[in-house]
Formats: C-alpha cells, sequence, structure tokens
C-alpha cells in the first residue's frame, strides 16, 4: 500500500480524510475518542502529504483511499473528512456509494467549485511566496488564513508542521507527478451526511456546506459561529462529540 496510516480499534469501520493543509496528525484529538468510542478507525496521509510520497505518475486521491480499504478488508465505511479531504470523500460516495455508510463533512470543498476572489487571491499570494522561496511566508499565510481565533499557539505550531511537510514533500515531487481528476455525479451519493461549517472560515466553504443538503439526499448542515476553517482542531473536544453523536445516529457501534 503506497500511502500511510494507521489503524487502532474495533467495530463499525471510520476513514479520518486530512485537509490539504495538514495530515493525517490533524485527526489526533478524535483518533482516541473514536476508537474508544467503539468504532475501527483508520486515518491515512494522501499522497504529497506527511509520510506518503508522490509517485512519478499522475494520481487520484480516491482511489488511494479505496485501495487502502480494500486492503485493510473494509467493504464499507464512515468517513470523516476536512477541506480538500472532504473534496475526496464526495467523490467516493459518488463514485462507489456501495462503500460509504455515512459522511461527516469539516469545511469542505466540493468537486467543480469555482474559487471566489478571495480564494483564488490567497492562492496567488501563495504561489507567490514559493516561487520567491519564501517557504515560511507561505506557511505562515496558511496557518493565519486557515486556522480561527479559538485556535491555541500550540495547534498553529501543529498546523505550521504539518503545512511545511506538506510544501517539502510537493516541491520534491518527480516528474510526472499530479492529480488525476474524475467526473462524478453527486446525485449517486446514498449515504446520510453532516456537513459542518466554520461561521470564521472563508466565504466558499461556508457557501458549499450550507449548499451541500440541496446536493445530496440525507445531509443536514450545522454552522459552528466560532470555528474558521478547522474546528477540529480549534475546539476539538466540541467537535468529536459532535462526530460521536452523528456517528451514533448512523453507524452505531456494538
Amino acid at each position: 500500500m503506497t500511502l500511510a496510516y494507521d489503524a487502532a480499534g474495533d467495530g463499525p469501520a471510520v476513514v479520518l480524510l486530512h485537509s490539504a493543509v495538514c495530515d493525517r496528525r490533524m485527526w489526533d484529538p478524535q483518533w482516541p475518542a473514536l476508537a474508544d468510542a467503539g468504532y475501527r478507525v483508520v486515518r491515512c496521509d494522501f499522497r504529497g502529504f506527511g509520510q506518503s510520497l508522490l509517485p512519478d505518475r499522475r494520481h487520484n486521491d480516491a482511489e488511494d483511499v479505496l485501495d487502502l480499504l480494500d486492503s485493510l478488508g473494509v467493504e464499507q465505511a464512515a468517513l470523516i473528512a476536512s477541506s480538500y479531504g472532504g473534496r475526496v470523500a464526495l467523490e467516493i460516495a459518488a463514485r462507489r456509494p456501495d462503500r460509504v455508510s455515512a459522511m461527516a463533512l469539516l469545511c469542505s470543498g466540493l468537486p467543480g467549485h469555482e474559487p471566489s476572489d478571495e480564494l483564488r487571491a490567497f492562492g496567488e499570494r501563495e504561489d507567490a511566496l514559493i516561487e520567491a522561496g519564501d517557504i515560511a511566508g507561505a506557511v505562515e499565510l496558511n496557518v493565519d488564513t486557515f486556522l480561527g481565533p479559538d485556535a491555541e499557539e500550540a495547534v498553529r505550531d501543529e498546523v505550521r508542521a504539518m503545512q511545511r511537510r506538506a510544501f517539502e514533500v510537493q516541491l520534491a515531487a518527480p516528474e510526472g507527478a499530479g492529480r488525476k481528476n474524475v467526473d462524478i455525479d453527486l446525485s449517486a451519493v446514498k449515504a446520510p451526511g453532516l456537513a459542518l461549517s466554520g461561521g470564521l472560515d472563508l466565504a466558499d466553504f461556508r457557501e458549499i456546506a450550507a449548499g451541500l443538503p440541496g446536493l445530496l439526499g440525507d445531509t443536514r448542515h450545522v454552522e459552528l459561529p466560532w470555528a474558521g476553517h478547522l474546528p477540529s482542531l480549534e475546539r476539538p473536544a466540541a467537535v468529536t462529540d459532535l462526530l460521536i453523536g452523528f456517528l451514533g445516529e448512523t453507524v452505531p457501534a456494538g
């Protein structure tokens, strides 16, 4: 298996998919609590993040996750996904609805979303800093943009470390590396869903979360007024309780 991952616990499978600002370590606060609640928990690093290196060819993150589940003998799983991980979760649920029992999407991305001027300006600023060799500046831009005011300094340091690692891995990518996108039909999604948004997040992600109930058949939206883009790190205990409550309704353990 090409993806670095951790697995723990017994019971219904739950897969944690990380944000593009982080890697699988972002789930440290939720990891033991979900296992203790009676779930078999799997978390992985997408290629280009954490301990998963990029190959010398194009890859598809949804297919990588499905391959990981096959290797672990997991036929169906609930997906808990943050930001870019939410975009991957939606692709998995659309392409293989039989494999997904439920989805909790935290400040999710959306396949085909057209970025706002604000989000586009962020990307241009990040690209300019990287091209200038100012990796530290690009890291700080991400920390300042995506963490809300409730994030403690220790959490900011953790996100700094994860984002810096992502830049290091991606800047060392071999020739031919890149993502392979696939067109999907969201009407194929069958799993019940919870879409969380942060009241202090960028407008793109607030609008995506608010619109998901209209795109998916069985999804509800909850806004967290205190949250930025990474609520599971900003107020981990509150988000863990929300996730365990959602799983208890949709994929009860035991």
